[in-house]
């Protein structure tokens, strides 16, 4: 007889998605996880294998329903830099308010920790950094294309740049910067770029 589940396996993935988002895979003990779902070892064991796999299958899962969505919206916005002024005030918010705030980005979190060290961890990293910067590359392309760059700014360098501050946004709210700071440090770094991001 096939093996029936007694649990939404879906909805364990999500719960475990936030315990390693919140607190780290290297400070989350299997324990910890059999106490956040409610079920025991073996359960997790068969649905998902060991604490390894649960992490992958978690952290893939963030990508696939927090990252992704975002970056498909920042990447088809026609409205060009007050769209990226736009992800950087929604990501500032989401980070430090609400049901999230100071947890950071559970990939983030990753490049971070010596879990990037595991060649499929490092694989979902490097997927959510080309995703993240192609997306921040398409906005820009389409700010240029409306004339909202000035004429000395490189839309494929500064795509880099934006990225690589999307990480910082992400770990300094994590560590307690608060919003106000984070979005001075954003408007310098447009202001940097030569851009008006006025929406």
């Amino acid at each position: 007889m096939p093996d029936i589940k007694h649990f939404d396996p879906d909805a364990t993935l999500e719960t475990v998605v936030r315990l390693f988002w919140r607190q780290g895979v290297a400070s989350t003990g299997i324990q910890d996880v059999v106490s956040a779902t409610g079920l025991n070892r073996s359960s997790l064991y068969a649905t998902f294998g060991g604490k390894q796999e649960l992490y992958l299958a978690a952290l893939r899962r963030y990508l696939e329903q927090r990252s992704q969505p975002i970056f498909r919206s920042l990447a088809g916005d026609e409205r060009g830099l007050p769209a990226v002024s736009e992800f950087f005030a929604g990501l500032i918010e989401a980070r430090c308010s609400g049901e999230y705030a100071r947890w950071g980005c559970m990939v983030s979190n990753a490049h971070a920790g010596v879990e990037n060290s595991d060649p499929d961890v490092r694989a979902v990293l490097d997927q959510h950094h080309r995703e993240l910067r192609e997306a921040m590359y398409a906005a820009l392309v389409t700010a240029e294309r409306q004339g909202q760059l000035a004429p000395v700014t490189d839309p494929d360098a500064s795509a880099d740049l934006l990225a690589l501050l999307a990480y910082g946004v992400n770990l300094r709210s994590r560590a307690g910067a608060d919003a106000a700071t984070l979005r001075k440090t954003v408007t310098a770094a447009l202001d940097s770029l030569g851009v008006t991001a006025a929406a």
